[in-house]
C-alpha cells in the first residue's frame, strides 16, 4: 500500500514532470467544431469543461480507487456531496434505506429532514449486530449505508455479514470508510458495492482541503454516477485535488504514525481513573475488538472515551489542553478533540442521539503525528484540573 499511494495515479507530462501538473481551467479549448461535436457526442475522449472531468482532478480520483481496488472514484466538493450524490443516483421516491445509527450528523439529516420529503425513508439501526441489519430489510431497500467505525462511537460493523444480506434482498451495500482509509480497510474485499470518503479527513491529511470522494466496484456503473455529479454539480476543484494527491502520497506511513499513537494514548485513558470508558478498535474491551481483526489492517487513529463527572468536567478537559486543538475534523497530523453532542452531532434530534449511544459526556478525540509523551502529558496535566 505505501508503493501504490506514492506511485498510483501519476503519468507521463510535459517536460518530465513527476507530479501531475495543476490543470486550473474552467474550460478546454476544441481544435475544431467537429472535434467539439464528438465530444459531446462522446466519440472521442477529451476535455471539455472542468465540472464534467479535469486531468488533476482524474489524476486523484485514480490513485484513491486503486488505493480501495475499487474501478473508479469520483472526486466530489465535500464528504456530505459524495453521499448525497451515492443517494440521488441509488435512491428514488418509494425507496428504503438501512443505515446505521452511529453516523456522521448530517448523513442522518440529510436522510431524515431532505430525502424524506421526496418519498425515501430510512431506517436506523444498530449494525454491529447484523441480524439487526436483516431485522430492518423490507421489500423496497435498495440500499444499506454502514459507518465502520462509527462516527462519534468507534463502534463497528461487519461488512461481510451485512454485504450478504443487503444482496440477498437484491440491495446494495456503501461503506463510509473516512475513519480507517484504504490503507486500514478496504470494503470491497467483503462485499461491499460502494466507499465514500470525507477527502477532508486522513486521505488529505493536512487540515488544508474540504472534499469527498466516492469509489465504485463495478465500472458499468461509472457513466450514470459521473452524468449524476456533473448536474449535481458537487465536484472538487483541480487546486483541492492536487492537494489531495500530495497528501495520499504519505497516506501510509502517517497511518502507522495515527495507529502507532493512538494505542498508546487509548491504553493511558482506559486506566486513568476520571475515565468512565474508552472505545478504541485496537483495545481488546473494544466490543467489537474481533471484528475490527477480521477486516482492518491496523485499528486507525481515532478514540472515543467519556469522563466521569459529566459535561462540566468536559469542558474542564476541553478548555485547558495546550497541545490538543479543540476543532471538529479529524484525520490532521495535529491530534483534535471535540464534544460530539454539541458539535458534529448537534443537528441530530437528542433522542436519536441517545439511541445512537452519543452521550452528552462522550469526547471524540483525533490522535495526530505528533510525539505520543507530549499528547500523554497535555492530557493528564488538563486532567488534574478537574479534581482540583
Amino acid at each position: 500500500m505505501d508503493t501504490v499511494a506514492v506511485h498510483a495515479g501519476i503519468g507521463e507530462y510535459e517536460f518530465g514532470a513527476v507530479i501531475p501538473p495543476i490543470f486550473q481551467t474552467s474550460t478546454f479549448k476544441f481544435n475544431c467544431a467537429d472535434q467539439g461535436a464528438r465530444l459531446f457526442k462522446g466519440e472521442e475522449d477529451g476535455y471539455i469543461y472542468t465540472r464534467m472531468r479535469n486531468p488533476t482532478i482524474e489524476a486523484m480520483e485514480k490513485s484513491i480507487a486503486a488505493l480501495e481496488g475499487g474501478a473508479f472514484a469520483l472526486g466530489c466538493a465535500s464528504g456530505m456531496a459524495a453521499i448525497h450524490t451515492l443517494f440521488a443516483v441509488l435512491l428514488d421516491s418509494g425507496s428504503h434505506v438501512v443505515c446505521s445509527e452511529s453516523v456522521y450528523g448530517p448523513t442522518t439529516t440529510l436522510l431524515n429532514s431532505y430525502l424524506a420529503k421526496f418519498g425515501v425513508e430510512a431506517t436506523f439501526v444498530d449494525t454491529t449486530k447484523a441480524e439487526n441489519v436483516l431485522n430492518a430489510m423490507k421489500i423496497n431497500t435498495k440500499l444499506v449505508f454502514i459507518e465502520t467505525p462509527g462516527n462519534p462511537t468507534l463502534v463497528m460493523s461487519d461488512i461481510a455479514a451485512i454485504a450478504d444480506i443487503a444482496h440477498h434482498a437484491g440491495a446494495k451495500l456503501a461503506v463510509d470508510n473516512t475513519f480507517m482509509s484504504p490503507v486500514l480497510q478496504q470494503p470491497f474485499k467483503y462485499g461491499a458495492d460502494y466507499s465514500v470518503h470525507s477527502l477532508t479527513k486522513f486521505l488529505n491529511g493536512h487540515a488544508d482541503v474540504v472534499g469527498g470522494v466516492i469509489v465504485l466496484k463495478d465500472a458499468a456503473e461509472y457513466p450514470l454516477f459521473r452524468k449524476t455529479l456533473n448536474h449535481f454539480g458537487g465536484v472538487i476543484d483541480p487546486f483541492n485535488s492536487f492537494l489531495v494527491h500530495r497528501g495520499i502520497k504519505t497516506l501510509a506511513i502517517r497511518m502507522q504514525k495515527h495507529c502507532e499513537n493512538a494505542i498508546e494514548i487509548a491504553n493511558f485513558l482506559e486506566s486513568h481513573p476520571l475515565i468512565e470508558w474508552v472505545n478504541f478498535p485496537g483495545l481488546k474491551s473494544h466490543p467489537q475488538y474481533e471484528i475490527g481483526l477480521k477486516q482492518m489492517n491496523g485499528f486507525g487513529g481515532m478514540i472515543a472515551m467519556e469522563l466521569k463527572g459529566g459535561v462540566e468536567a468536559g469542558k474542564t478537559l476541553l478548555d485547558n489542553l495546550k497541545l490538543w486543538q479543540l476543532a471538529v475534523s479529524l484525520g490532521g497530523v495535529e491530534s483534535l478533540i471535540q464534544h460530539p453532542a454539541s458539535m458534529t452531532h448537534a443537528s441530530m434530534n437528542a433522542d436519536v442521539r441517545r439511541q445512537a449511544n452519543i452521550t452528552d459526556g462522550l469526547v471524540r478525540v483525533s490522535v495526530g503525528i505528533e510525539n505520543a509523551k507530549d499528547l500523554i502529558d497535555d492530557l493528564k496535566q488538563a486532567l488534574e484540573l478537574i479534581t482540583n
